[in-house]
């Protein structure tokens, strides 16, 4: 049987709409947005100007989460790997071997301050974790 037959697609979507929504919380005023705009050094003529045109990134980032999580059923599947502690064992390796190497030498090569790797990888390493957890669990 095809492995994307085998995959939760329910699952798949509610692991995505859980990342959106720590992701909205994650960078609100009421944690990291304003560190975040601070390492980043935008001013507030810029977060605006931001603000404007997040229908785009949102659907983006949206999309991008179902991929993610997609993925990670995959692997799920082909490891044969179920239940909360795989799904989210699973999930720390993807994040340690690919999210976070990435985001480390993508900063390392930037002028971006190491603050805004910091938050971007605690979310990832955070929405991994989710992510494994409700893959893992609603099979």
């Amino acid at each position: 049987m095809n492995t994307f037959h085998m995959i939760n697609w329910l699952a798949v979507l509610a692991a995505a709409a859980a990342t959106f929504a720590i992701g909205a919380l994650w960078y609100s005023p009421a944690l990291f947005a304003r560190q975040w705009m601070a390492a980043h050094g935008y001013t507030a003529e810029q977060a605006a100007a931001m603000r404007k045109n997040m229908a785009m990134a949102f659907v983006g980032s949206f999309v991008c989460y179902i991929v993610i999580a997609a993925a990670l059923a995959a692997l799920m599947v082909w490891t044969g790997r179920v239940g909360l502690v795989e799904g989210v064992k699973l999930a720390l390796l993807c994040w340690l071997g690919f999210a976070f190497t990435l985001g480390l030498t993508a900063n390392l090569y930037s002028n971006k301050s190491r603050m805004v790797f910091v938050i971007d990888a605690s979310y990832q390493l955070v929405f991994f974790i989710v992510m494994g957890a409700i893959l893992g669990v609603w099979r």
